[in-house]
């Protein structure tokens, strides 16, 4: 399968990277930042114009920004199968623009690039579009109409979780620790943890974790006193409002 990509900012080049070896070739293009010639030197594909992509690809993923969706898919509509990656452009309107070609709409998170990602899909497309898109975490049928807030839980998470890990491991520094071995005892500390919450309730994680009187407590009680889950509340409902205009 030839793997078209039209935009090749962050997320398409996280996708990319996670098809590395999987595909029969990968092309893209740009608006003239350059970033599609720098993506095929990386990966081993080939810089092309928006209509060449959509010609030659046998999957066409969409990747500009949504405001740019009526000026681009008039040059697109040799595209067989597009997968869109557009923020709050609802599957309707992307079948409207691409009537000649299955649809599917798709929010995946930078997990992608190392194969650990969650996408959430809706629309229609091939057994092997799908799998492909299997190659890059765990994919997600969603309705249409929850997009946006799975956008804004999964999407936007990883940032979330970044800044979470970026504030402990400087405070560990803080506290004394070699920077870097802090980061790696933060990183590593999340990643175990994932797996357990893949198992038990976060609940149940906190309350093995904190035992009464201890230093765990400690901290919960102090990140409650700062707001913290009231922030990571508000996080999600100014995404949500970004996404909706």
């Amino acid at each position: 399968m030839v793997i078209g990509f039209i935009g090749s900012g962050s997320m398409a080049a996280a996708m990319a990277r996670g098809w590395a070896g999987e595909s029969d070739g990968m092309l893209f293009s740009d608006s003239g930042s350059g970033r599609a010639q720098e993506l095929a030197e990386e990966l081993g594909g080939e810089a092309a114009t928006n209509q060449e992509v959509a010609a030659r690809a046998d999957l066409l993923v969409l990747a500009v920004k949504p405001a740019k969706l009526d000026e681009v898919a008039p040059e697109l509509q040799a595209a067989r199968e597009v997968v869109s990656i557009l923020a709050a452009v609802p599957l309707a309107r992307l079948a409207a623009a691409f009537p000649g070609a299955k649809v599917l709409r798709v929010m995946p998170n930078v997990g992608v690039e190392v194969r650990k990602g969650v996408l959430c899909v809706a629309g229609e497309t091939s057994t092997a579009t799908r799998d492909k898109l299997g190659v890059l975490g765990q994919v997600v049928e969603l309705d249409d109409g929850d997009f946006d807030q799975a956008t804004a839980v999964m999407g936007c998470a990883p940032a979330y979780l970044a800044l979470a890990v970026e504030a402990i491991a400087d405070a560990g520094a803080a506290a004394g620790l070699d920077p870097g071995l802090a980061r790696e005892l933060v990183v590593e500390t999340v990643a175990g943890t994932a797996e357990l919450l893949r198992v038990h309730s976060p609940a149940d994680v906190r309350r093995a974790v904190a035992s009464p009187g201890g230093s765990t407590e400690a901290g919960l009680e102090a990140l409650d006193r700062e707001g913290a889950r009231g922030a990571f509340g508000a996080a999600v409902e100014a995404s949500l409002e970004r996404m909706r205009g």
